[in-house]
């Protein structure tokens, strides 16, 4: 690592209030630091802008999941080779990159920091694994506890309390954070998963029992992220709600926000959680209800979510959804069940312009950006590959900065869906560069509780991107002129001069370790492997990381 004094930039660092001030950055051994000497490397960065590295809070990048999506789809992989060059690893693109290439392209977009946002407990190994095959990244995944058979058992117990009758339920959240080495947890579609499993139903209301188990959607909402507010844990509980893409989901989204109301909670791709209508009717948006909501409840904030158009692959721990995906497109899918945890399905997937659900989708996502009045609540994501690729983000940010674009994109969709959105009622707000590096870097990393990322004050990590300041503004995103990543040139002009494995990171927070004796006869009961089997202890997987302590409160 080297010294190198970055001078005559446009630095856009809301975290510490600047907001386009011409000021040098300096950085040395990897860290953002006061001051360098004499002899330090220097970027001319006059006429760009200046900004910390990208952080993704929501992206599916390894596992199962990610890896059975890449054999669905072959001929993508065909079509995006990436050759083997003295610097960089072979590997494949499309809509679900290889391991190198995501890295790679992470870097090229001028991202540093990027969270697998479901992995399931037991695919650990796998997710770690692949993680440490993904370059340039600084990473972290969320492990999936929603429906989880061993603490709904728990939670039966103790009639769903996390205090004193319960308090195994922290314990034990906590333990499985240290057994896999994931940075948070995360619910998806509480209970449903396991009742679909069942009966391929759904559960519709927060209320309704998952039986077999004699718990409820909102006991598991109260008792884990009620668990995982109490150990104070880097990131809080993040939520994938029930009845996805349903309409009248809305309603379930509200409930579910109040039943953590007073709790730190973020919500996953919004977009798809707030519609109107009825089941088995169309959609209609209620994104203004939901924006409400977040403005006067600080302690929640969301990622979007945003559908794009063009091709996308769904792939989710919600299999329901999928289920109903595959019915809509009628292509290539799978579907199965992880044991004892949750589940998994992938389809792939195109959203049309034309299409009045697609579109309204389209516009829904804009109007939480737009209409929102504080990007520190509502996060720039596409659910990679969800929504669509995280390729994509340029095109998105051009699409908040510049309204004629927008316009412009507006008129080639359904105008029926359009025309029931706010877009066309005046609406011309257009992103300034200091809200941009809000939603993608300064709040995603303080949600995210990463001290050193997403912002250029002494400490920081030494992750820092620049820009050609152009009025295009997708043209700017997807090119950087500089990337350094840990203190290091990492991209110059879209070409990619130094390459390095990145960091792990996770998060730990003290238990009993008693705890042990409490689950050992609940997983002989469930699972196939045995308990002592079960933690990650592979030093090769889990080290070197940056551990993230809980402060309990």
């Amino acid at each position: 690592m080297t010294a190198i004094r970055i001078t005559g930039g446009k630095v856009h660092d809301p975290a510490n209030g600047v907001d386009g001030e011409v000021r040098d950055v300096c950085l040395q051994d990897g860290k953002v630091v006061a001051e360098v000497g004499p002899d330090a490397g220097r970027i001319d960065a006059r006429g760009m802008v200046v900004m910390p590295g990208g952080v993704d809070i929501h992206a599916h990048i390894a596992g199962p999941k990610v890896n059975a999506a890449r054999k669905l789809s072959p001929e993508e992989r065909r079509e995006d080779p990436m050759d083997r060059t003295d610097l960089l690893r072979s590997g494949t693109g499309g809509l679900v990159p290889s391991t190198f290439v995501t890295g790679y392209r992470y870097s090229l977009l001028g991202y540093t920091t990027v969270v697998e946002a479901a992995a399931p407990p037991l695919a650990a190994r796998h997710v770690l694994s692949e993680l440490r095959d993904t370059p340039m990244i600084d990473k972290a995944f969320l492990i999936l506890m929603g429906n989880n058979q061993v603490l709904f058992e728990l939670m039966r117990q103790s009639g769903g309390a996390v205090g004193a009758g319960g308090r195994w339920i922290k314990d034990a959240v906590a333990w499985w954070l240290e057994a896999t080495g994931g940075y948070g947890v995360k619910l998806v579609n509480p209970g449903g998963v396991e009742a679909f499993k069942q009966d391929n139903g759904n559960v519709h209301s927060l209320d309704q029992a998952v039986a077999g188990f004699g718990v409820t959607p909102r006991q598991v909402l109260e008792a884990i992220g009620g668990a995982v507010h109490e150990l104070g844990l880097a990131h809080p509980v993040h939520i994938h709600a029930n009845n996805l893409g349903v309409p009248g989901n809305a309603d379930t989204t509200l409930d579910t926000m109040r039943t953590l109301s007073g709790r730190q909670a973020h919500f996953a791709h919004l977009q798809f959680h707030c519609y109107g209508g009825k089941p088995g009717g169309q959609i209609r948006s209620r994104a203004p209800e939901l924006l409400e909501y977040l403005s006067s409840h600080p302690e929640v904030t969301a990622d979007v979510g945003q559908v794009m158009f063009g091709p996308a692959v769904t792939m989710t721990a919600d299999a329901p959804v999928s289920t109903v995906l595959r019915d809509l497109g009628g292509g290539k899918w799978i579907n199965h069940d992880t044991e004892v945890e949750t589940g998994c399905g992938i389809v792939p997937y195109t959203y049309r312009a034309r299409n009045y659900v697609h579109a309204l989708q389209w516009g829904i996502g804009l109007e939480l950006f737009l209409l929102g009045q504080n990007p520190w609540q509502v996060m720039l994501s596409t659910d990679h590959p969800n929504g669509g690729s995280f390729l994509s983000y340029p095109k998105l940010i051009r699409l908040l900065m510049d309204r004629a674009f927008r316009e412009d994109q507006m008129g080639r969709a359904n105008q029926r869906a359009i025309g029931r959105t706010a877009l066309p009622d005046g609406l011309d707000r257009e992103y300034t560069l200091n809200e941009i590096a809000i939603i993608t870097r300064a709040a995603p990393a303080r949600r995210l509780g990463l001290r050193d990322k997403g912002h250029l004050g002494v400490g920081a990590d030494a992750d820092v991107t620049i820009y050609h300041d152009r009025a295009d503004r997708e043209e700017m995103f997807a090119i950087p002129r500089y990337v350094i990543k840990g203190g290091d040139l990492a991209v110059e002009d879209g070409e990619l001069r130094h390459s390095d494995d990145g960091l792990l990171l996770s998060s730990r927070a003290a238990f009993d370790p008693e705890v042990s004796r409490v689950l050992a006869p609940l997983f002989g009961e469930r699972y196939t492997v045995a308990f002592e089997h079960y933690p990650v202890r592979d030093a090769a997987l889990r080290e070197p990381a940056r551990i993230v302590e809980a402060t309990a409160r």
